[in-house]
């Protein structure tokens, strides 16, 4: 069902200075920032050879990434990110096996303006799991 790693998200307090680090000091290609406000998130993403890095930053202190931050305070990994085919088909093989989706269940845009889905870390080893479409 799962294709290949689209990006792993780190979750960060100042996403220009994490930005300036990926440019700067390790030479890699960085994105325009993107507010995501639906999400509570801005975003860049780093781009390398064989996937991409995801850099968050809450927008406000409402965000779910200011709360992830707060247990993080110096930041940290926050999610993987796999490719799937079918979303909607995905969710149901998931939900028939007992893994359970975050939210109502319905895909929503996400950054790169594909569906996507978070699967409860509690079914996934403890790790939070985005499933994008594409």
């Amino acid at each position: 069902m799962i294709g290949r790693l689209n990006h792993v998200a780190i979750a960060v307090r100042d996403i220009a200075a994490a930005s300036a680090l990926y440019r700067d000091t390790l030479g890699a290609k960085v994105s325009a920032p993107m507010a995501l406000p639906e999400h509570g998130v801005s975003v860049v993403f780093v781009e390398l050879p064989n996937t991409k890095i995801e850099l968050i930053e809450p927008l406000g202190p409402r965000s779910p990434i200011a709360k992830f931050l707060d247990k993080h305070p110096g930041g940290a990994i926050h999610h993987l990110c796999f490719e799937v085919a079918d979303i909607l088909a995905a969710r149901e093989q998931l939900q028939r096996a007992g893994t359970r989706v975050l939210g109502d269940g319905s895909p929503k845009t996400g950054a790169h303006g594909k569906p996507v889905l978070f699967l409860n870390p509690e079914d996934c080893s403890g790790t939070l799991i985005e499933l994008e479409q594409v």
